[in-house]
Parts: C-alpha cells; sequence; structure tokens
C-alpha cells in the first residue's frame, strides 16, 4: 500500500472512531425512534375515548334545537333548565354546560358554565358547541349535505400545473420541504463537525511536533491528499448510514403521523445530488481546514479561525424563512453557486421550487473547481507553515508565501 494510502487508512479510521461522528451518524436515526415512539405513546395515554369524553350539557331557551344534529362524538345532554343542568354538573354528571337564550338569533350570545378554573373555552369544545347550534339553525333551512360545508372549514387544495397546462409531477407541500430541510441541517452540521475535527487534529499534531515525524515519512501532498479523502469516505459513510434508515422511519412515522408524513414527496434526483453536495461539501471544508490548520499557532486558535467558513456554511438556514416566501429571489441562485453556502442552499432549493438544470451545473462546476483550487493552495500554505511555530502569519505575508512556495 502506497503511503497515500497509508495515511488515508490511518485518519479514517481516527474520523470514524471518533466519539462525535458516532454520535453525530447515530443519533438521527436514534433520535427519530424515540420521537415517533413518545408521540405514539402520548397519543395512545392522551387520547380520549368516546366514554371517557365528559358530556356538555345545554339548556335551549329558543326552542330551536329538537334533537341532535352534528353533535361529532361528544355526548350532548338535553336539560329543560339551569336548576336541572346545574344539579348534574355538581354531580359531575356532565363535564359543563351552555345555556341558548331566547334572543340568541338576535345577539348570538350563548353562556357557558363549568366548574374549571380557565382563561377562555377550550378549543375543542367551541368547536363542538359551534358545530352544534349552527347545525341546529341550518336544519330546516338546507340540505343536510350543504349545513355540513357551511359548518366545516374550507379545505383549499393547491395544484401546481407546467408551463404546458398538465400537472406537475411534484406538487407543493409542507411535507416536500421536510426531507430536503433536515438533510441541510444535517449537512451543516457534518461539515461542522468535520472540519473542526481536521482543524483540531492538525493543531494538536503541530503543537506535539508530530507533524515533524509524518513529514519526514511522506510528502505533504500524500499527507493532505490521504487526509481529505478520509475526511470524504466517513462523510460518505455517514450520508449512507442515514440513507438507508430512511425508508424504515419515514415508514414509521407514516404510521404515527398518518396522512401529514405520506404526503411528503422527495424530490426529483434529490438522493443523487444530496450525495454530490454532501461529498463536495465536505471536501471543501476539508481543504479549507487544512490551510487554517497550518497557519494556526494552535488548535484553538484554529477553531476560532475555521468558525468564519463554518458559520457561512449555515448562512442558507438563517434565511430559510425567507426563502420560503420569496423562493425565485436572484440572491438564492448566488447562495446556491457561491460555494461555501451551495451545499446546504441548494438542498433546501430542492424542496421549495425548480432549479434550472444550468443552475444546478453551474453550482456543482463551482464546487469542484473550489476544491481543486483550495487543494492546490492549501498544499503551499502547508509547505510554507506547517513547520513554523509562534505567531500566525498576516494575510499579506500569506500571499507573499503563496508566490515564493
Amino acid at each position: 500500500m502506497n503511503k497515500t494510502g497509508l495515511i488515508f487508512r490511518k485518519e479514517f479510521v481516527q474520523a470514524v472512531t471518533r466519539a462525535g461522528f458516532v454520535v453525530m451518524t447515530l443519533i438521527v436515526p436514534v433520535l427519530a425512534l424515540l420521537a415517533i415512539g413518545v408521540t405514539e405513546l402520548v397519543t395512545t395515554l392522551t387520547e380520549p375515548s368516546s366514554v371517557q369524553r365528559a358530556a356538555i350539557g345545554y339548556v335551549d331557551e329558543t326552542g330551536i334545537i329538537t334533537d341532535h344534529v352534528w353533535a361529532g362524538e361528544t355526548p350532548l345532554v338535553r336539560f329543560d333548565s339551569s336548576e336541572e343542568a346545574t344539579g348534574a354538573l355538581a354531580r359531575r354528571e356532565i363535564g359543563e354546560y351552555v345555556v341558548i337564550p331566547a334572543d340568541y338569533t338576535t345577539t348570538g350570545i350563548a353562556r357557558r358554565y363549568t366548574l374549571e378554573k380557565e382563561l377562555g373555552t377550550p378549543p375543542h369544545t367551541e368547536g363542538v358547541l359551534k358545530s352544534f347550534i349552527a347545525g341546529n339553525l341550518l336544519k330546516d333551512e338546507v340540505e343536510p349535505h350543504v349545513a355540513i360545508l357551511v359548518i366545516a372549514p374550507l379545505n383549499l387544495e393547491v395544484i401546481r400545473i407546467t408551463e404546458s397546462g398538465d400537472m406537475a409531477s411534484v406538487q407543493n407541500s409542507i411535507g416536500n420541504i421536510i426531507v430536503p430541510g433536515v438533510f441541510s441541517f444535517l449537512l451543516s452540521l457534518a461539515l461542522m463537525f468535520g472540519a473542526s475535527a481536521l482543524v483540531n487534529g492538525l493543531g494538536e499534531e503541530k503543537e506535539s511536533h508530530l507533524i515533524e515525524v509524518l513529514l519526514s515519512s511522506v510528502s505533504i501532498r500524500q499527507l493532505l491528499v490521504g487526509k481529505v479523502l478520509a475526511l470524504g469516505a466517513a462523510g460518505l459513510l455517514q450520508v449512507l448510514v442515514w440513507l438507508v434508515s430512511a425508508p424504515l422511519l419515514l415508514e414509521l412515522a407514516s404510521g404515527t403521523f398518518g396522512g401529514f408524513m405520506s404526503g411528503i414527496q422527495v424530490p426529483g434526483g434529490f438522493l443523487v445530488l444530496g450525495i454530490v453536495y454532501f461529498l463536495l461539501g465536505y471536501l471543501l471544508f476539508a481543504v479549507l481546514s487544512l490551510g487554517i490548520g497550518a497557519i494556526s499557532a494552535s488548535a484553538r486558535e484554529g477553531s476560532n479561525l475555521s468558525l468564519f467558513y463554518i458559520m457561512t456554511g449555515f448562512a442558507p438556514l438563517w434565511f430559510a424563512s425567507l426563502l420560503f416566501a420569496f423562493p425565485n429571489s436572484p440572491a438564492w441562485t448566488v447562495l446556491s453557486i457561491f460555494p461555501v453556502t451551495a451545499p446546504v442552499q441548494t438542498m433546501l432549493r430542492l424542496g421549495v421550487s425548480d432549479i434550472p438544470v444550468w443552475q444546478i451545473m453551474t453550482s456543482i462546476g463551482v464546487l469542484a473547481l473550489s476544491v481543486v483550487v483550495g487543494m492546490y493552495f492549501a498544499v503551499r500554505i502547508f509547505r510554507a507553515y506547517m513547520l513554523m511555530y509562534g505567531k500566525r502569519p498576516g494575510i499579506a505575508e500569506i500571499v507573499r508565501s503563496l508566490k515564493n512556495a
């Protein structure tokens, strides 16, 4: 095995056995399983049955309620007077009651009585009473199915079509941004932890003078290529674990969260583009970390300097709400092409709008070129400063060294 391969194996094993990498890789499926399990448990424990649901009493002084119309699952009990209803409430035979006064059709005001100390009527109770009273008011005026349409809220279904007038293969939905949004957030975290680990590792090797021993056996290019490829392979392993666990998690989630999760659509080509941007993003952040690690006097200083590009990589998440409100803004095109923000920004845009092919190709091309050019300069910076200790060089000095390296 050549020396680059030896460096790759050493760095890869060190990366995947690091506690932070293991936690980051496994915490996603584990937390998802816990969320599904907790939701299922809470739903089972808190969902009231028709027997457990407290009955609501009513006193009709208008004379318009002759039977139970639109009562739903909540039992409704009729009383002839407020005194009867109050006695039943005191005996806990009902949970509350409402008095519909004779002038209700004029004022629209009803009185609700309860034993509980409340700031307002619970939404479920208010909905039941509104539907019950409205249904009875309408029962003699319109057909039952029309009454239901009047009482029920508008359920507006939005359908996206193409310029040719055909229905689009992928429809806009809040569920469509879940997978890209979660993936973008995880990608940001993975880039952050991977870059921090590489910068800290280089700083520690420099402080302990271990780097001098390594460079006595391998060339600078072999050392850096081995480190970058190892970090990229670790990132690929991480995303493969997430992708393998995703179908099972979505299936379990659809059973727990019902129709909401079943409406999720993964954008076309998302998996392929996700892997491409994940790898290129990992490689770019690795190259940047090599340059920062080379000029830093210590691991702490390197970590502080790396925050500049790490936080820049998080920028698309900061403006995610604006992306949803203005999906076609030119600003998102710029962030999709700028190499540091391209991986996260492009993944977010895939869940919100269609991205022209030329933008995706340009973004990938610029990102790949940035990795190659960044690697070239990282080698030169590494050659100039990795064995220098003490004060960190300034920007002007680094530029002069690049010209002479």
